[in-house]
């Protein structure tokens, strides 16, 4: 069975009071609509289409080419009305999975578990359902005497009777797509917004005869859709509970799950511990046995196993195992440390690949350089990469030991155990074996 996921992000999302179309904002590292796409495609859907309107750019850049297909709403006449822009992208398909691009909380087994009931029950159409305590503003799920699907009615449209239904529409639905493709064919906008109402299918099919199922979940995280920025805060907060959890559930310590905030696609190795205040983005990745923080930022970085980071900011950095950072260390774009790097206090590396077993223990800046194994790098060294106009590249060969408050002028090479005097400045390359000293000769003059 082929199976479809339309998604609806198309809406303009004025609560949100932004120039951005409201799917593309992020919560726990992520678009709103990229949650909701990851979980289709985990739910087993074999294609994901956007309907995209608002703001269509911004969303079509989310995804890289070929992941995803787009279908445009040029005008958001209502959900009945996208549904029909995406049509023609799944015709061949059997069934069509439609999800709202507002719901990031949305879990694959919630959509497994409404596809599973479309199927065993043979319906035409599902719609998730659930019940809520106040139900304001939601489309209410009525049904007959029997129990059975009878209609949504709008809360807009929806009479005293009617408001007091607490089971309501979560805007998901699995449909046949033969069947929704004819009953969209019959689809009015005869209602207070003049909207056309992709819940109308769903009285269409059942006129015709149809089978149309209810499924009743306990999962109102799931459907819950963000409108404003308040709301998006709270996803943002169960999400990352949700992440934490997982993680200790797979052998990760968090010492403070409040006041620690991780990104829905980093992975951490078992045995590490992460400590409170610490902050971990993008696509980063954590070994085993590794000690994170306290009070620690990280962005995008691949980090090995049994490495110890403390009071540090390391973005888009690639650490080795039983590497030792910080405290206040500032690892930026394009570091590589490899095995047994120390990287001690106030030490900032950029651009630059640090060789096994070397250190920079504190008040150093490193950039645009090649250091080699077992280079020691003396307090308050600096590589001189920029003249006003370029960058250039420091080279220190193996068991370099660079004195401390040396000035490396790049473009320079240090060879092999090499010594640079404390306090020099070196312009010009120095052979291997070698001590370089730069210094003028001292005067010490009696006071007057």
């Amino acid at each position: 069975m082929t199976i479809s996921a339309v998604i609806l992000a198309a809406g303009k999302g004025v609560r949100m009071k932004s120039q951005l179309p409201k799917v593309v904002h992020r919560v726990a590292g992520k678009a709103m609509v990229e949650h909701v796409s990851q979980a289709a495609r985990s739910a087993g859907a074999d294609k994901v289409v956007v309907v995209v309107g608002h703001g269509r750019n911004a969303v079509e850049e989310l995804f890289p080419a070929g992941t995803v297909e787009f279908a445009v709403q040029e005008e958001q006449l209502g959900t009945g009305h996208a549904l029909m822009q995406a049509m023609d992208k799944v015709q061949g398909d059997q069934t069509v999975v439609v999800l709202a691009g507002d719901t990031p909380l949305l879990r694959p087994n919630t959509i497994k578990a409404l596809l599973d009931h479309h199927r065993s029950s043979q319906a035409a159409a599902t719609v998730l359902s659930t019940q809520v305590e106040n139900p304001y503003g939601y489309g209410r799920i009525i049904r007959d005497q029997q129990g059975a699907f009878q209609a949504i009615v709008e809360e807009k449209d929806a009479g005293e009777k009617e408001k007091r239904v607490r089971e309501i529409n979560s805007g998901m639905y699995a449909m046949e797509v033969n069947e929704v493709a004819s009953a969209l064919t019959g689809l009015g906008n005869n209602n207070q917004q003049g909207e056309y109402y992709l819940t109308e299918v769903l009285t269409i099919l059942k006129a015709n005869n149809k089978r149309v199922e209810v499924l009743q979940v306990d999962a109102q995280e799931d459907i819950y859709g963000i409108n404003d920025r308040v709301q998006l805060a709270q996803a943002e907060t169960i999400l990352r509970q949700r992440k934490n959890i997982d993680l200790m559930e797979q052998g990760v310590t968090i010492v403070d799950p409040g006041s620690t905030f991780i990104d829905t696609d980093v992975i951490i190795g078992a045995d590490t511990t992460i400590y409170p205040g610490t902050i971990i983005e993008g696509l980063s990745r954590i070994g085993s046995h590794c000690q994170v923080g306290p009070y620690t930022h990280i962005t995008s970085s691949t980090i090995g196993a049994q490495v110890v980071i403390e009071h540090s900011r390391l973005k888009e950095a690639q650490v080795g195992d039983e590497c030792t950072i910080g405290p206040y260390a500032y690892l930026r774009p394009g570091a590589v440390l490899h095995r047994k790097v120390k990287v001690g206090d106030f030490v900032e590396i950029k651009k630059s690949v640090l060789g096994e077993g070397s250190k920079a223990p504190h008040l150093s800046y490193i950039g645009d350089a090649q250091v080699g194994k077992g280079v020691n790098i003396g307090a308050g060294t600096i590589t001189c990469n920029y003249d006003g106009k370029n960058k250039w590249e420091t080279i220190l060969e193996d068991g370099v030991f660079i004195g401390s408050n040396t000035n490396l002028v790049a473009p320079v090479r240090i060879g092999a155990n090499s010594v640079t005097g404390a306090g020099s400045t070196i312009t010009r390359d120095v052979a291997a074996d070698t001590l370089a000293v730069e210094r003028a000769q001292q005067k010490n003059l009696k006071k007057r």
